[in-house]
């Protein structure tokens, strides 16, 4: 019998692999490649919320265990974090008199430099500077999610297919699927979750985001990502992904013509040189209205999780999430009420599961 069973083999279900491991137990990771939002995402770690020049939500516990990805480099063999500084570029001195006033706030005096930066991007204007958000970077998730997934089809901890919800028989103190038994299981499949009949009344919802990857020989940027309306991320070799849309009300998975036409007309008013679209990528990104994830415990089954919600800052909240479910299934320490999803208990329904 295995400790957990995890659904879905994106951040969330990685991260809580790699819990579990450090503390010596066992699992299975179930993934069929379905829900690819973390594969194609941008993959930055930034804690500030740049539109409005506030600290999201979890800014400094999230930061503070971004070491996470040091441990995944050392275990798969490849490089996946990259420190760089953002750049959040002004476009007036009104813009600039605001990150002044943003740095008396909470939290974000360490992450707000007080230095403006007036680098001179061949390829890029910025003729009213930048601002510098401190401790950020980006990870390469596509090399981190393969290679991880790699490791454990090696070690035989990997699952691939469809999971079958109705193939799931849960009983007190086991779940059990196909054959195989677990104490627990976690369900961390992203906007997959729209299928799952034990968190139908779970509030997710999915929010639709596209990038570009564009060639552009002209563009010196190399060691910073730099955020207007999109943000242009280096990637090497006259590479830059270029993102990201936000669109709620669109639930396909598919690139379409509207988003890359927008992130072209965002480029072109942000570039100065010409540039060429390589590829063009979209996921649906697990989002809740109220922009916090859903951990915890299903109100029925104790040994029935979720982990989820993470929406555009997984790669900063996977690490602090997986922490925070596994010390609450194995050590009974309670989550927080702003991440717990019995903070919508009321839309639960034993019908549900009907």
């Amino acid at each position: 019998m295995k400790d957990v069973f995890i659904i879905g083999g994106g951040l969330a279900g990685v991260a809580l692999a790699e819990q579990l491991r450090s503390r010596g137990l066992s699992f299975l990771l179930f993934d069929d490649g379905s829900q690819r939002a973390s594969w194609v995402a941008g993959g930055l770690y930034n804690p500030v919320i740049l539109k409005r020049i506030s600290a999201a939500w979890g800014a400094e516990e999230g930061m503070d265990r971004l070491s996470f990805y040091r441990d995944i480099e050392t275990r798969i063999g490849a490089r996946v974090l990259h420190p760089m500084p953002v750049l959040r570029r002004f476009a007036s001195v009104e813009e600039q008199n605001n990150w002044f006033a943003a740095m008396d706030k909470p939290v974000l005096s360490r992450f707000l430099s007080p230095k403006l930066r007036d680098d001179a991007f061949e390829g890029l204007s910025a003729p009213f500077g930048y601002g510098e958000v401190l401790e950020t970077g980006y990870v390469n998730t596509a090399t981190l999610l393969d290679g991880y997934g790699a490791v454990l089809k090696e070690t035989g901890s990997l699952v691939t297919g469809t999971f079958t919800y109705r193939d799931l028989i849960v009983s007190n103190g086991q779940v059990s699927y196909k054959g195989l038994e677990a104490r627990h299981v976690v369900f961390a499949e992203g906007f997959g979750l729209q299928h799952n009949p034990y968190f139908s009344w779970s509030p997710l919802d999915g929010t639709k985001g596209e990038l570009l990857v564009v060639k552009a020989p002209k563009l010196r940027l190399t060691e910073a990502i730099v955020k207007a309306n999109v943000f242009v991320l280096p990637l090497g070799d006259d590479l830059f992904k270029i993102g990201a849309t936000y669109a709620p009300w669109d639930k396909t998975p598919e690139p379409t013509e509207s988003g890359r036409n927008r992130l072209e007309e965002e480029a072109r008013a942000l570039l100065t040189c010409d540039f060429e679209v390589v590829s063009h990528l979209a996921g649906i990104r697990p989002t809740v209205k109220d922009r916090r994830p859903l951990i915890g415990t299903h109100p029925e089954f104790s040994n029935i999780h979720i982990l989820n919600g993470l929406g555009s800052r997984g790669v900063m909240l996977a690490p602090w999430m997986a922490e925070c479910l596994s010390n609450h299934i194995f050590d009974q320490k309670p989550i927080a009420s702003a991440c717990d999803i019995r903070r919508f208990i009321h839309l639960y329904s034993s019908a549900s599961l009907s």
